[in-house]
């Protein structure tokens, strides 16, 4: 069983901050935030990717359950998710990019592998 992160948030609160980093990093594909939630967006993200490579009008309405804006799951199943399409995973990378001065938190880059 694996154990989710709580982020200093009720779920609900959770849940949404988490759908919309998600929607924001494949819109871009890379995105600087902490190191915990870098670990939590990638799941989700790769989860998505494996949902667009299957192409499917049942896969389309299941992303978009996850994904807040239609035009970034239209991106995500006719530009990215054909790209990776001999890939089996690792879809993301998170690099860590060191301390945030403001409130001294560990900082890292997600990105997508290409």
């Amino acid at each position: 069983m694996s154990k989710q992160r709580k982020l200093g948030k009720p779920t609900d609160q959770r849940m949404a901050m988490l759908r919309q980093q998600v929607t924001d990093f494949l819109d871009r594909g890379k995105m600087e935030t902490t190191v915990t939630r870098a670990k939590e967006i990638k799941p989700l993200a790769e989860k998505m990717i494996t949902l667009g490579k299957k192409s499917d009008l049942a896969a389309y309405r299941a992303a978009l359950r996850v994904i807040t804006r239609e035009s970034v799951c239209h991106k995500l199943f006719k530009e990215i998710a054909p790209g990776y399409a001999e890939r089996a995973g690792g879809y993301t990378r998170i690099i860590r990019t060191g301390i945030r001065r403001g409130d001294a938190a560990e900082t890292a880059i997600i990105e997508l592998v290409k």
